[in-house]
């Protein structure tokens, strides 16, 4: 489970990226799930977008891709959405949970 502060830099980083999975009329069947899986091993972090033929919701469609890929939502905004999982070892250098000790007063 991603933090917040995890969830935004990976947000800041999934910005520029274009759509390489696509969910079209077929929806999310073996074909697509291995398709996201090969784009998860190569880049950690992918960018889906739901094209209008597609009568999956964008939350039901997230989460069941997702959960097929073993992978984290980032992001879900308007017809697209964002997954992430942690290649071994990691690219993305993502920021710790840990919150900083406060300083003591003297």
């Amino acid at each position: 489970m991603l933090s917040g502060k995890q969830k935004r830099h990976l947000r800041a980083l999934g910005h520029s990226l274009k759509p390489v999975i696509h969910i079209g009329k077929k929806e999310i069947e073996e074909a697509l799930i291995k398709e996201a899986n090969a784009a998860l091993d190569c880049h950690e972090l992918i960018k889906v977008k739901l094209l209008e033929s597609c009568l999956l919701d964008k939350n039901e469609a997230a989460e069941t891709l997702a959960g097929s890929c073993n992978a984290d939502i980032a992001q879900i905004l308007g017809k697209t959405f964002l997954l992430y999982r942690p290649a071994t070892p990691p690219v993305i250098v993502l920021p710790s949970t840990e919150k900083p000790a406060k300083a003591k007063k003297a």
